[in-house]
């Protein structure tokens, strides 16, 4: 009989989420995070290995390097658009101070708010609220 661990497992440092509607398919979005090469503009310091690739729903990776962990992003299809989810959930190597892990959680936020929005002006190219895509 194998034995039962009480370890509690350690809880991410991280734990970010975002969320920002952009008014193209789902298959858009995804589209952006399929390339490998992709990921290294938007996340320099991590390398990000699939784990979990849900098609026009998005990827889910493990991560190390500056954070080790995993990190998400699911294309959920909502009226004429997608949420773009943003799941981050790691912890850097080594020891920090609590000020240090809070920086750093700002820090990747914003970032991860960045890359939304300039996604968000790219994919829709223009289009005004509740105007039909450019087909």
């Amino acid at each position: 009989m194998a034995e039962q661990s009480d370890a509690v497992p350690e809880t991410p440092a991280i734990d970010l989420v975002d969320e920002t509607f952009i008014a193209v398919p789902p298959a858009t979005v995804a589209a952006v995070f399929k390339d490998p090469r992709a990921w290294r503009r938007y996340w320099p310091d991590l390398q990000l290995t699939v784990y979990a690739d849900r098609g026009d729903e998005g990827l889910r990776w493990t991560v190390t390097g500056a954070l080790v962990g995993t990190m998400e992003v699911w294309c959920e299809q909502v009226l004429d658009g997608t949420v773009l989810h943003y799941f981050l959930r790691a912890s850097p190597p080594g020891k920090y101070t609590r000020r240090q892990l809070a920086r750093a959680a700002d820090r990747r936020a914003r970032a991860a708010k960045q890359l939304a929005l300039s996604l968000k002006q790219t994919l829709e190219d223009g289009r005004r609220p509740g105007v039909p895509p450019k087909l």
